[in-house]
């Protein structure tokens, strides 16, 4: 009898413009890191949905976030360190029927405070578990990739 490998899962990245949600994408991936502007959804792998910012950013389109993850085992809440506030409601996981986790991004750049206070964000926003990360140094990513299974 064959061993079956485990099941890849798909994760849906959520989070506002410029928060390193498709940069995240180029590390895991093993790409040149280059900053393009998502526009619409996009499925990467066939495991990570990248999502535009403004899907969060504008109340109005946040029912495209919930139409999105019907096709995600997991969602991702991506906020940048370096950011002063947040787009992030408290209990925004509740609008999801699928574990959802944090990702702190840009810590390379912030300081421990700041770090600190993007991961306050997240846990208000109900994120499960955080990983804190820098796409460009490739810190913690290792870590996110593992207990995501996506690869």
């Amino acid at each position: 009898m064959m061993e079956e490998a485990p099941k890849k899962r798909r994760m849906m990245l959520i989070g506002r413009s410029a928060a390193g949600k498709t940069t995240l994408c180029q590390r895991i991936n093993h790409e040149d890191l280059r900053y393009h502007k998502t526009q619409t959804v996009q499925i990467i792998n066939q495991n990570i949905i990248d999502t535009p910012g403004e899907y969060l950013e504008r109340f109005s389109f946040r029912g495209a976030l919930i139409v999105t993850s019907t096709d995600a085992d997991i969602i991702v809440l991506v906020q940048d360190a370096t950011e002063q506030g947040t787009m992030f409601p408290p209990y925004f996981n509740s609008m999801f029927a699928k574990p959802v986790v944090g990702v702190v991004t840009k810590c390379d750049l912030a300081n421990q405070k700041q770090i600190e206070q993007a991961g306050k964000y997240l846990n208000a926003a109900g994120a499960e578990k955080l990983f804190f990360v820098s796409s460009v140094t490739g810190q913690g990513v290792d870590e996110l990739v593992e207990y995501l299974q996506i690869l």
